[in-house]
């Protein structure tokens, strides 16, 4: 069951990737397949920040863990739970 804070997450993903398959697929590589790269993922923490109020710094992101949605939506996740 997705939660608010997924639906948030992929929403803004799929507005900054510019793509759809990140609704439908959450195992999606999505550097391996060039989805995104490091512009888009500036400006995907900047919207995350803005929409959702989480802290992510530059300095501070790990790719591996952005590496497909699921993955993306469960560091968002801790993030604001901690």
């Amino acid at each position: 069951m997705a939660t608010a804070i997924h639906d948030q997450v992929i929403e803004v993903l799929a507005r900054v990737s510019d793509t759809e398959e990140v609704r439908a697929n959450p195992d999606l590589a999505l550097y391996d397949l060039q989805i995104l790269d490091s512009m888009k993922t500036v400006e995907l923490i900047v919207a995350l920040q803005q929409e959702l109020n989480v802290e992510i710094s530059p300095a501070e992101f790990d790719r591996d863990a952005w590496a497909t949605p699921a993955k993306m939506v469960a560091d968002v996740e801790k993030r604001l739970a901690a």
